[in-house]
């Protein structure tokens, strides 16, 4: 009965989704009450139930993306993802333009939520295909690559971010490992499937772009811009302090979080690990580095900071509806269910968590939706199994990432910025996704039979 509620649930989702195009929030909301209905929960539990997921999920995280959203605006509004793409670009010259590319999109994309990286890094992309003479998709498919992963496996980002609280894993210990899958799954998925793309979808290739749906293009100067050094720094600061403790935790504590004889400086490191204090640190550095620092009035500084926050306002209700559905499927039961099934399973709780994720991806199309889903059904899997939790946020986020298709906002993106066919776009697109998919399991499963 309760595997049955969550069909029903799912189909429900999607179809309200996909062909009534209702807004993902309401339609995670709907879909949470009917799904409660159908597993005979208590009519008066509901909507706290509801309004429990919804809490849970964005305590920590409306300040971790609140804050990302901002740094992130604060870089691209003072010309820094503009100066690390060009300066990257000049560094690694022609002959490696696609590496120079990634390695832009890798580090704005930590900064940055996948949607804007894409906005700003899209028109550097085209000026710089035309300038080189290459096909503008000969760059564009090692940028998608490189976002992607980082949205897919790195913290700050919300999937990472939201199944590590739902699992209890470190964030700093995801950012590590995420580290080593992410780079080899946008390398595959980057300059060697653009290789491949060009025999099998020449046409994609001949497309000159679209630029017209961005609107207004900021240009700007080398001279007006930060250094390639501060942009660089103020995007990576919160990885930075992640890192930093999770380093001297493992070096200094054995990976032990301060207990009550620990010293201040255990809880000072402890305090700048933490998501959201890092990135307010961050955020403060920012204000700084690319405010106040480059003679910015205060004005325009809280203007960029308004701007950031319109921009990831349905996000949020989006993760906390996930948060939601999570809680229902959590407490009406649906959790142990899958369990049950798979106790006797000789199936790696990876691989499983993975691919219910992968089959919720292509269900429902939202990457952070699908992740949230799939991290609440396999939860009490994974506490029985024993697997490192750090792995298993991992394992949900490639699979959250693998055949995007229309009912993606990503697909459409990529599609109308690139001037692609529905066609074009499934053979080019939807395959990196599933690339990166694909190799980051791959990768995690390795990991695995490292770490236990």
């Amino acid at each position: 009965m309760e595997l049955l509620a969550l069909v029903v649930g799912v189909i429900f989702l999607l179809v309200l989704i996909i062909r009534f195009k209702i807004n993902t929030f309401v339609s995670l909301v709907m879909t949470s009450v009917l799904t409660a209905l159908l597993l005979g929960m208590n009519l008066t539990k509901i909507m706290a139930t509801i309004e429990e997921g919804i809490g849970s999920q964005l305590g920590e995280l409306s300040l971790v993306f609140g804050f990302g959203a901002m740094l992130g605006r604060l870089v691209a509004d003072a010309g820094g993802a503009y100066v690390i793409a060009t300066t990257l670009i000049d560094k690694f010259g022609k002959k490696r333009l696609q590496v120079a590319i990634m390695l832009a999109s890798f580090i704005i994309g930590i900064a940055l939520f996948f949607e804007v990286g894409l906005v700003l890094l899209i028109p550097i992309v085209f000026a710089i295909a035309v300038e080189a003479d290459v096909p503008i998709l000969y760059l564009g498919i090692s940028m998608a690559a490189a976002l992607s992963v980082t949205h897919g496996f790195l913290p700050p980002h919300p999937a990472p971010v939201a199944i590590a609280a739902v699992l209890n894993a470190n964030d700093g210990e995801i950012l590590l490992l995420g580290l080593v899958v992410a780079i080899p799954s946008a390398i595959v998925a980057g300059p060697l499937f653009t290789k491949l793309a060009q025999r099998f979808a020449p046409s994609a290739f001949q497309q000159k772009g679209n630029l017209s749906s961005l609107g207004e293009v900021k240009t700007f100067k080398k001279s007006e811009s930060p250094s390639f050094g501060m942009a660089v720094l103020t995007s990576l600061f919160p990885v930075i302090l992640m890192a930093i403790t999770t380093i001297y935790k493992m070096t200094v504590n054995g990976g032990a979080t301060p207990t009550k004889g620990a010293t201040m400086l255990d809880h000072i490191i402890a305090l700048i690990g933490d998501p959201a204090m890092a990135m307010l640190i961050s955020l403060l550095v920012a204000m700084f580095t690319m405010g106040w620092a480059r003679k910015r009035p205060t004005s325009a500084i809280m203007q960029s900071l308004e701007d950031a926050i319109k921009s990831i306002a349905m996000l949020l209700l989006v993760i906390g509806g996930g948060g939601a559905f999570k809680q229902v499927l959590i407490s009406g039961g649906v959790g142990d269910e899958v369990a049950k099934i798979f106790v006797n399973s000789n199936m790696s709780p990876l691989l499983l968590g993975w691919l219910v994720a992968v089959v919720l991806r292509v269900a429902l199309g939202s990457a952070t939706v699908a992740a949230l889903t799939a991290a609440g059904i396999v939860a009490p899997l994974m506490a029985q199994a024993g697997v490192d939790p750090a792995l298993m946020v991992l394992a949900i986020g490639a699979g959250s990432l693998a055949a995007s298709h229309v009912n993606d906002a990503g697909f459409w993106m990529f599609k109308e910025y690139f001037d692609l066919s529905v066609k074009q776009t499934l053979s080019i697109w939807t395959v990196l996704e599933s690339i990166i998919s694909v190799v980051g399991i791959i990768i995690v499963l390795l990991l695995s039979l490292v770490i236990h």
